[in-house]
């Protein structure tokens, strides 16, 4: 092997094992918000902060379970992966927005509705054959369903 073809190796080794460090410290993330929903109360959007939570939930094994594939050099869960990705994020500023009744929650909504529907679409391609997407494409559903009971 040349030293190119071995650096290459490193760096992407180095890219999953960052990637799979990241997940699993965000895998905490939804307890921290958990408790703090249980000590301040559920506030106006107890539906979209629970559903919202759940979504991160079930989003973090899905990709999670992306990156194993990707460890064996299997791409076919990229698309699904992607969009997990956007979903965590949105997912994660809309539960936040909720918690705190923020006066753009509703505004988020929509736009959480629409990301959440991309990775409902991804996760649901492989739901027959993988558990956890389609954990996390029925949880996306519940979460498209709560946003739009407070969508602007």
């Amino acid at each position: 092997m040349s030293e190119s073809s071995e650096n290459k190796t490193t760096i992407s080794r180095r890219e999953v094992l960052l990637g799979a460090g990241a997940v699993l410290a965000a895998a905490g993330v939804p307890n921290v918000f958990a408790k703090q929903e249980h000590h301040h109360g559920h506030g106006k959007y107890p539906d979209v902060v629970t559903a919202t939570l759940d979504c991160i939930r079930t989003g973090e094994a899905c990709l999670d379970h992306c990156l194993s594939f990707f460890k064996k050099g299997d791409t076919s869960m990229a698309e699904c992966a992607d969009s997990v990705n956007q979903m965590l994020a949105m997912c994660t500023a809309m539960q936040k927005l909720a918690s705190h009744n923020s006066k753009y929650a509703a505004e988020m909504a929509m736009t959480c509705v629409r990301v959440c529907k991309d990775c409902e679409l991804a996760c649901n391609k492989h739901a027959k054959k993988h558990e956890v997407c389609r954990a996390c494409a029925d949880a996306c559903k519940d979460c498209i369903r709560a946003c739009k009971q407070i969508a602007a």
